[in-house]
């Protein structure tokens, strides 16, 4: 059922569902008694069938599991249960299996009751020393089924080592077998220990245990602690973390050293502390990626630190009066409430001794605080907490300072992991003092809201977490007027963890801290009534947090506005997107709540943002700003008013246009004026309406004006009204620079949309305004729209004026202004202008093609004469680049385009570059079933352009950026198409060296330019690597290499740009082909690039150098090959630069190729 849902009433399963609720799921008693004890006892029956063996095992396991969360429970039966199977082991007629079998169940208790509980159990008299030490010698500590035999006999006689007696004692009535050597009772034990310590089974945690029991007796330490210490620091010394033997002996030893240190009196353990610290930080344990090994390395660096201090109490730890919850709130409901005065002890420090090696102990765990893993970092904060306590308060200070270095934005998250635990521990413990809670809060309040994005998702949320986790400690940790200066920023900051967290468990922790400060500190504001709304299941539901229970937060003004400034901060820019939306709808409820706040603060912030570089942002500002600005109308008057403007407004337009073809008798009417203001106020506002119906609007506002114009600003006589006539072409012009990209759009369509009488005389004005528009400026390049719109409108005013060979340049298309148009349209095929929506320039270079179109049909249906042999040839070739081009939609429209010149109606455009080839190459009755859109038809098409030389140049330019592109299809089918072309001209040197010449040409007109030149170098690499140049490698110092290797250096000499050094290394390795010169200038680079300050571009070099000497190692010799193989294989070219130089010298001199030098700047 759904959070918040309202059964059925009535329904059945209710009462039921109420009372599991109720009960929690807890048991009352160990349930299946009987049925256990009738299981153990058919052990010995169920032995011999393998089947029912197993059935037992696994029912008795399924009985144990039950309790895993109440495992007290079996407290009162664990001792006839151990009694039923111990009489099974110590039957010396039972089968060596059957006994096997019972230490499988004694070790199924255990494991959910606990050893510390069941070790107690065991039977510890003398007596059961021998025969438990005689079990050994029958176990295999390779035996992976009997594993548990082993953990629990040493278990066993880890227990038998608390016998009050001198194990020297034992050894009196022990005969040795003649010719072998009597082996004492010490000797034995600690012989075990040392075996099993090493084991890979968990049989080793139990010879840990048995050492920590062993070692730390009076008679065993005087004797075997130095040489069993001795041992286990040989042990670690010789094992390496890098070997799953090295890590099994560390691990075992490590739990082995931490056990004594922790269980033997300090007096015992210190004269060996100094030593095992200085071994263990010789062991480099935080360099391992063991994560066990790296947390028995923190905790047994604590107690070696523990047995370096004294055991006391620090007398200046803080102390809190009252503990008791009940009492606390009876407290609260006191009035007045009676402070509680708390007042600090002296420190009594003098006589305290912290001798040297605490300050490397602190050190480790202060590294160990940093740790990777989450296990490390909460023993390190153990481990902190309990030196802390131990330490004079000027020392423990210290570290508290240290502890709060963690909290650097530099540090990774687990470090504010780490850190946060540590404070926990501090404050838990009374060792964080109130005077420094001024330094901690406003840590721990970052804390609460700590995420870093990682690729696509984030960390932090176990920081946020343990934040809770402090916050949690606090609350009983201090009295409430310690903690009353900083309660309304902690109660703000849980409240928004509570309801603004992403991450559910933080939602939870936040709320459960919050709930703890409301019991123990009883000052956080409105706290219950939070908490009511707030509990652990109503913040399970994120969209609930967000949308309902935030706004009831929000009504208490103590929150309202840190949640608002934190949906703001934090939210709206958040790398999900459920999340910004989520937050923007939280903003449009939260405005309601903080109306002023919300115009006057919120929304400037907002709308500041809206420009930023960061998509996230932009989207979140942009969502928030919609919804703050909706949150705030519906508080405003209830009008009946919004879209309908957006409508009344289109619908006015078409009223207009109709009104005016009718030819309604309004002239010289007041009303006129209202209609242009109408529809002057519509284009110049453009970008305040709604994007689904800007469009719409735009277009029925143009027809307006153009209907208007025809109607009612021409005189008898068909001239223009000269003074609305200039006043309409001024004002129009003058939005044509408007800073607004909509009302350049709106304006430049409404010059188009003038009817011939008022454009006669301006023309030339309007054209120049137009072109103006479309040109590119810094502060306006992403105003593709605007430009394209221009472009339309060029076409249109065209078409409206017409065009007259010999007329005025201000009335007409002529010979005068003619050519200053092509150039404006011939300019915007090279928009390639992109930003957060794309490739923009695209819909520029579509409108400059279909205005290229109309005005050549134009003009060669009324003056032929006005296309001049070079504009038509730039208008096909550049129409046939953008047809070769990779967006399938600008290639159709190009090649449509392409088509309609050359198969033109009536009226053939004159000087079309080898229109009769390009006629057979397309004909007419073929082209209209071709799908231009599609990549495998295109291409094999638009290719065979390169055959002819007036297109190459242009094809090549376009076929360069489709071959190097993206896009899989487009790359696989222009890639094939180009190489079939190239496979026709391979034994034709003078076609290919005219090819080549052309290719080279257009790289060097592009250098530099990114969006040519790294795609190029892709499409030579291809080239090179399908042998489309073999014919010029056969020649000596080909001059095609020569020219390619400095295009190849210049393009990329200071580059940064990882992709365009990866490419080129492609294309150097690909040339080693071309012999003399050219392969040592290539080497040279190459070897160049095995030092680049790019690691990824030494790799990547390294890597591709590899690889070409495998598939063309015939260019140096084999022994060479060889060495230079070694070298490139075995270094590490990701390593220092210094270290790099060497070997890549080194491979200079094998290629026989100069040293480079370094250059002082």
């Amino acid at each position: 059922m759904a959070l918040g849902e309202e059964p059925a009433a009535g329904a059945p399963e209710d009462g039921a569902e109420d009372e599991a609720l109720a009960r929690g799921g807890f048991l009352e008693s160990f349930c299946e008694s009987a049925e256990t004890r009738a299981l153990l006892a058919r052990l010995p029956a169920v032995l011999g069938d393998r089947a029912a063996r197993e059935g037992a095992l696994e029912r008795f396991r399924v009985i144990m599991d039950k309790y895993q969360e109440q495992p007290h429970l079996l407290d009162p039966h664990l001792e006839w249960m151990m009694n039923l199977l111990l009489d099974i082991v110590q039957d010396k007629t039972s089968p060596a299996d059957l006994i096997h079998l019972a230490f499988k169940f004694l070790y199924i208790i255990t494991k959910v009751r606990g050893y510390k509980t069941f070790l107690r159990l065991f039977p510890h008299e003398v007596a059961d020393v021998q025969p438990v030490l005689d079990m050994f010698t029958n176990q295999n500590p390779r035996d992976h089924e009997t594993w548990e035999t082993r953990y629990m006999l040493l278990l066993w006689l880890s227990v038998t080592c608390l016998i009050p007696f001198d194990f020297s004692r034992l050894d009196g009535n022990l005969v040795a077998p003649p010719g072998q050597i009597r082996m004492s009772t010490m000797d034995r034990i600690l012989e075990i220990a040392e075996t099993y310590l090493v084991v890979s089974d968990k049989a080793r945690d139990a010879a840990a245990v048995l050492v920590s029991k062993f070692v730390t007796r009076p008679d065993v330490k005087q004797k075997k602690m130095a040489g069993f210490l001795d041992w286990s620091l040989h042990t670690l010394t010789r094992s390496s973390f890098q070997t799953i033997e090295g890590v099994i002996a560390m691990d075992g030893t490590l739990q082995a050293l931490a056990q004594i240190f922790k269980h033997g009196k300090r007096e015992d353990c210190l004269p060996y502390a100094a030593t095992v610290l200085e071994r263990l930080a010789g062991c480099r344990l935080p360099c391992s990626n063991q994560t066990l090994l790296r947390k028995l390395g923190v905790k047994l660096v604590q107690r070696l630190g523990l047995t370096f201090l004294k055991p006391r109490v620090a007398e200046w730890r803080y102390q809190r009066g009252c503990r008791s919850l009940a009492a606390n709130l009876q407290l609260c409901a006191q009035s007045p409430r009676q402070p509680t005065v708390h007042a600090e002890t002296p420190a009594g420090d003098g006589d305290c001794d912290v001798p040297e090696e605490v300050e490397s102990v602190i050190e480790q765990l202060l590294i160990g605080l940093k740790d990777q893993d989450t296990i490390v970092r909460w023993s390190a904060a153990k481990g902190i907490g309990r030196m802390a306590a131990r330490l004079p308060k000027e020392l423990a200070d210290d570290v508290v300072g240290s502890v709060l270095d963690c909290f650097s934005f530099q540090e990774t998250d687990g470090a504010w992991h780490g850190g946060c635990l540590a404070l926990a521990e501090l404050g838990r413990r009374g060792l964080l003092l109130p005077s420094r809670l001024e330094d901690v809060v406003p840590v721990i309040l970052k804390a609460l809201t700590y995420e870093e994005k990682r690729g696509s998702c984030s960390v932090g949320t176990n920081v946020r977490d343990a934040a809770c986790y402090v916050c949690w400690a606090f609350a009983r940790a201090y009295e409430p007027r310690e903690l009353q200066p900083f309660v309304a920023a902690i109660s703000s900051a849980l409240v928004i963890a509570t309801v603004f967290d992403r991450n559910i468990n933080c939602r939870r922790a936040a709320s459960a801290a919050f709930q703890e400060n409301v019991g123990r500190q009883g000052t956080f504001p409105h706290g219950i009534d939070i908490l009511t709304a707030a509990d652990y299941f109503a913040v399970g539901n994120r969209a609930n947090c967000f949308l309902v229970i935030s706004t009831f937060i929000a009504g208490f003004p103590e929150y309202t506005q840190p949640m608002i400034d934190h949906l703001v901060t934090m939210k709206i820019n958040h790398w999900d997107g459920v999340i910004r939306e989520l937050s923007a709808k939280a903003l449009h409820n939260l405005a309601q709540r903080a109306p002023e706040y919300s115009a006057t603060h919120v929304l400037p912030r907002l709308l500041s943002v809206t420009q930023s570089l960061d998509l996230h942002t932009r989207h979140g500002a942009v969502l928030a700003c919609a919804e703050v600005t909706r949150g705030l109308y519906r508080l405003a008057v209830q009008e009946d008013r919004g879209l309908g403007g957006e409508l009344m407004r289109q619908a006015v337009c078409v009223l207009i246009e109709n009104l005016s073809l009718s030819k309604m008798p309004f002239r010289g009417d007041a009303i006129i004026d209202g209609w242009q203001w109408l529809i002057d106020d519509t284009l110049r506002n453009l970008h305040l309406i709604s994007t689904p119906s800007r469009q719409q609007i735009k277009e029925a506002a143009v027809s307006a004006l153009a209907a208007l114009c025809r109607e009612y600003y021409a005189r008898e006589a068909g001239e223009a009204d000269p003074a609305r006539q200039e006043e309409l072409t001024r004002q129009y012009l003058a939005d044509l620079q408007s800073p607004e990209e909509l009302t350049r759009c709106g304006f430049s369509l409404a010059l188009g949309a003038l009817p011939c009488f008022l454009l006669s005389g301006r023309l030339q004005q309007v054209l120049a305004g137009l072109g103006a528009v479309t040109l590119i400026r810094p502060e306006d390049v992403s105003f593709a729209e605007s430009r394209r719109d221009a472009l339309k409108a060029i076409s249109r005013v065209c078409q409206t004026v017409g065009v007259r060979a010999g007329g005025a340049p201000d009335e007409v298309v002529c010979e005068a202004n003619v050519s200053q148009i092509y150039r404006t349209l011939l300019g915007c095929l090279r928009d390639y202008t992109t930003d957060s929506r794309g490739d923009v320039g695209a819909w520029v270079r579509e409108a400059a093609m279909t205005s290229l179109l109309d005005l050549m049909l134009l003009v060669a249906r009324e003056q032929p004469e006005l296309i001049e042999a070079t504009v038509c040839q730039q208008v096909m070739c550049c129409v046939a680049q953008q047809a070769s081009e990779k967006i399938d939609r600008v290639r159709a429209h190009a090649a449509r385009v392409f088509m309609a010149l050359l198969h033109s109606g009536g009226s053939p455009v004159p000087h079309v570059p080898h229109r009769e080839e390009l006629e057979k190459l397309f004909p007419r009755s073929d082209m209209a079933s071709v799908n231009w859109n599609a990549p495998s038809q295109a291409f094999p098409l638009i290719t065979q352009l390169l055959g002819l030389p007036a297109y190459r140049y242009h094809v090549l330019l376009g076929l360069a950026v489709s071959v190097g592109g993206l896009t899989e299809s487009t790359v696989r089918y222009s890639t094939q198409s180009l190489f079939e072309y190239m496979a026709g001209i391979q034994k034709d040197l003078r076609a290919l060296e005219g090819f080549s010449g052309t290719l080279l040409q257009v790289f060097e007109d592009n250098l530099l330019n990114d969006r040519v030149s790294v795609p190029l170098l892709k499409t030579l690499d291809q080239m090179l690597a399908n042998g489309c140049f073999d014919l010029f490698t056969a020649e000596q110092n080909h001059p095609f290499g020569g020219k390619l290797l400095a295009l190849c250096k210049e393009e990329i000499k200071k580059s940064k740009d990882v992709q365009k050094l990866r490419s080129s290394v492609a294309v150097f390795c690909g040339m080693v082909r071309f012999p003399g010169d050219v392969r040592r200038k290539v080497l040279l680079q190459l070897c160049l690039l095995l030092c680049h300050p790019f690691p990824v571009i030494r790799k990547t070099t390294a890597s591709q150098v590899y690889e070409m000497l495998l598939t063309y190692g015939d260019i140096m010799r084999e022994d060479v090959l060889d060495e230079v193989m070694a070298v490139l294989g075995t270094t590490a070219w990701d390593a220092e630069l210094p270290l790099v130089r060497g070997q890549r010298n080194r491979l200079c001199d094998l290629l026989g190729v100069p040293r480079p030098q370094l250059v002082p700047k």
